[in-house]
């Protein structure tokens, strides 16, 4: 056992990876198979090594070559091997085999598993560090249906020794939280850094499914991994589902609103759509290859200091009701967002914000932490094929801001001036002047207060989701008057 202060587990015992492998080889009921493609056969060397493997461990198997492996799990559409359709592949058919040699009549009590991963580690240039599936299919007790935990992890380490060994640890992690913490998922996705550092692998999605986790809300899950320092970024589907951000943004032209959607209003869909139809219209910017996401930053997602989880929910399941791609992030800072989408994409890239945004970002002090301060910062930002769409605000007195008059620090009007006359700063020219007075604040005070007009200060069917789904504290008419 180890001691460990990190976070909530402080002074909390971690068992060991050999007593962890080794509580899983005891339990008489568990039973399965590891299959384990890419990076040796780390994983199940910890149950080997921890001894009484022989009832825990049915077949251990390592399909290296590509033609042995796709005569067992059968051939990819898209040719590729490290991707979650084959992980997902290699679940069924390991379950499979073990369902159909090993009978119920002679095992009752056993509770099946397979475990799998299909990784690529560093190259020998060491420009590529790999990433990788894993996954467990599972049962909790015997004749039941299976659950699954499928995540997709980064490696960070630069030696393919080390990322092995990385993976054998994570996998033991998995396993062991799949039998012993599936009841506390939170805590589960947690524990999968026991005897690991963050500098060692980020884990950027996860998706619980089965019967042991009807309870469990995915993007729930996936706020966790943000919240816990596991990943700076986790993205969702329309349909709300977790997708891997890589295969959603690799080589797209990418157009990126970042606000706090709480609720999205008329003025988030009309600077989305004005923005997108100029982008679209861009230099080496194709329709069919552009993907638009809305971004909150975690420090959006804070009340108090805390994260407050249901109003997360509630700005998730709006946005992707509408149809938009979410991305929630830890950065801060622009340039951090578009150093994150460079990762995936060299194309032309466009960010849509409203004036205050854009004099933030001509603010020193949120760039005193670089050596090279606000240069430093808008090297990264604009270094890339990058153009702001700047929507109008409306002054007190009525006077429009624009990219023309806003008013930046005196000792910053040089430095804007240069990105503004060199096309990096754009005005959104076809706004609709009769929704600047909406604000996302009024909006959400007027529902929280039970007042009545803010459903004309949102998009067509939104007020409606809020009402039907009881979004933002909302609470129906009846039960007003009644506590009234």
């Amino acid at each position: 056992m180890e001691i460990t202060l990190k976070g909530d587990r402080e002074f909390e015992e971690i068992p060991s990876l050999k007593n962890k492998a080794l509580r899983i080889n005891l339990n008489e009921n568990i039973y399965g198979t590891f299959a384990e493609i890419g990076a040796g056969q780390e994983t199940v060397r910890q149950f080997f090594r921890a001894g009484g493997g022989s009832g825990t461990i049915a077949k251990a198997m390592s399909a290296y070559d590509k033609d042995f492996s796709d005569a067992i799990y059968g051939m990819e559409d898209d040719g590729r091997y490290v991707t979650e359709a084959r992980l997902r592949k290699m679940l069924a058919h390991e379950i499979n085999l073990i369902e159909e040699r090993i009978t119920r009549d002679k095992h009752p009590n056993k509770m099946f598993f397979a475990f799998a991963n299909t990784v690529t580690t560093i190259d020998f240039a060491k420009q590529y560090k790999g990433h990788g599936w894993v996954g467990i299919k599972f049962q909790i007790e015997p004749d039941q249906p299976y659950n699954d935990i499928v995540l997709h992890l980064r490696f960070k380490e630069n030696d393919a020794r080390l990322q092995q060994e990385t993976l054998g640890i994570l996998g033991t992690n998995l396993i062991y939280g799949a039998y012993y913490k599936h009841h506390e998922p939170k805590k589960l996705l947690r524990y999968l850094y026991d005897h690991l550092d963050k500098d060692q692998l980020e884990i950027d999605t996860i998706n619980f499914s089965g019967p042991a986790f009807k309870n469990v809300d995915n993007r729930l899950m996936s706020l966790q991994l943000v919240k816990n320092s596991m990943t700076d970024a986790v993205m969702f589907a329309p349909d709300g589902n977790n997708v891997l951000p890589a295969r959603v943004l690799y080589k797209k032209n990418i157009l990126a609103l970042r606000g706090s959607f709480r609720p999205v209003t008329k003025v988030n869909i009309d600077m989305f759509q004005k923005s997108y139809d100029m982008f679209i219209k861009e230099n080496k910017v194709d329709a069919d290859n552009t993907q638009v996401v809305f971004e909150i930053t975690l420090s959006n997602l804070r009340a108090e200091g805390e994260i407050d989880e249901q109003d997360f929910m509630d700005r998730a399941k709006l946005l992707c009701s509408l149809g938009h791609t979410v991305l929630i992030s830890n950065f801060q800072e622009y340039y951090k967002l578009v150093e994150y989408f460079s990762q995936y994409s060299k194309n032309r890239m466009g960010l849509a914000m409203g004036v205050n945004n854009l004099v933030d970002i001509f603010d020193e002090k949120y760039y005193r932490h670089l050596s090279g301060g606000i240069l430093e910062a808008f090297g990264k930002l604009f270094f890339k094929d990058l153009r702001v769409y700047l929507y109008p605000m409306e002054d007190e007195d009525g006077t429009i801001i624009n990219s023309e008059n806003l008013k930046v620090h005196p000792r910053m009007k040089e430095l804007y001036k240069f990105f503004k006359y060199n096309g990096k700063v754009v005005d959104i020219t076809e706004y609709d002047k009769s929704i600047l007075s909406i604000f996302s604040r009024i909006v959400l005070k007027a529902i929280s207060e039970g007042k009545p007009g803010w459903e004309s200060m949102l998009p067509e069917g939104v007020a409606k989701i809020i009402k039907e789904k009881s979004l933002f504290g909302y609470e129906a008419e009846e039960v007003v008057h009644k506590n009234s």
